[in-house]
């Protein structure tokens, strides 16, 4: 049986978590197949820890809205509470106010996102997912005067309804913070810089560390691997494993 302890959520007895944690990881597991398919019981579990602390954080320790954080967490990746690109989300989790009515208004936002940005039955996001993976296939030579300008029109030509969503300065944030990531790893510019861009855009600006994305990090600190050319190298190539098995599902099923 998988254990996800808390010491934190003082909210629950004990007998009342363990019922909580084994429905968690069971909803978790429903709402979002592929990602939790390929996570071990292990790295499962961590994801959900760490959602739950943070969850916490902001004052949630009601059952729904913990749960709700969670699946935000699958929709959005793990760090969406400091992502340049979920700020009307983070917005609500920092302001006061009653824990249900906050929940609440996530909700909606989240709801409205999905109905008119992923698109029904993630129409979009499978749409993006393709059109990353024909970016990944096709290399560019890229400039340093121009890059940020080609990245931005790369993430508009992918996922247009997300970047319209939110906007070239979020996009331009998100730029940033994954050019500071390749150059922390010491992975070699230009192209790797594309690379953190890119996987950053589809699974959350914190995807170099999270639970949800554990090849990513495995790939990054891999101690076999020979220099930063060859790390760049495996881990685009693992990207790409990744998205070919998502994009292998049915479109309604498509999760990023």
């Amino acid at each position: 049986m998988l254990k996800i302890r808390s010491e934190q959520l003082k909210a629950f007895e004990p007998n009342v978590w363990l019922a909580f944690e084994n429905e968690m990881v069971a909803h978790s597991k429903a709402y979002a197949p592929v990602l939790t398919g390929v996570l071990t019981e292990q790295q499962l579990g961590s994801a959900l820890r760490q959602a739950i602390n943070s969850a916490q954080h902001y004052g949630f320790t009601n059952r729904g809205p913990i749960r709700l954080y969670i699946e935000t967490m699958f929709l959005c990746g793990s760090y969406f509470d400091s992502d340049p690109l979920y700020t009307n989300i983070s917005a609500v989790l920092r302001s006061t106010g009653d824990q249900m009515e906050r929940a609440q208004r996530i909700h909606e936002s989240i709801n409205w996102y999905i109905e008119n940005v992923s698109g029904p039955n993630n129409i979009n996001v499978r749409t993006a997912l393709e059109q990353i993976v024909v970016f990944a296939e096709n290399p560019l030579n890229f400039r340093e005067n121009t890059f940020e300008q080609h990245m931005l029109d790369e993430m508009h030509r992918a996922f247009p309804k997300r970047a319209s969503f939110v906007g070239d300065r979020a996009l331009q944030a998100l730029i940033e913070s994954a050019r500071e990531k390749a150059r922390h790893f010491d992975l070699p510019a230009l192209r790797s810089d594309a690379l953190l861009v890119i996987l950053s855009y589809a699974f959350g600006h914190g995807c170099t560390n999270d639970p949800l994305y554990p090849w990513i990090s495995q790939t990054l600190a891999d101690p076999r691997i020979k220099g930063p050319a060859e790390c760049a190298r495996r881990l685009e190539k693992k990207a790409m494993t990744w998205l070919e098995h998502v994009l292998a599902r049915p479109t309604s099923e498509v999760e990023i």
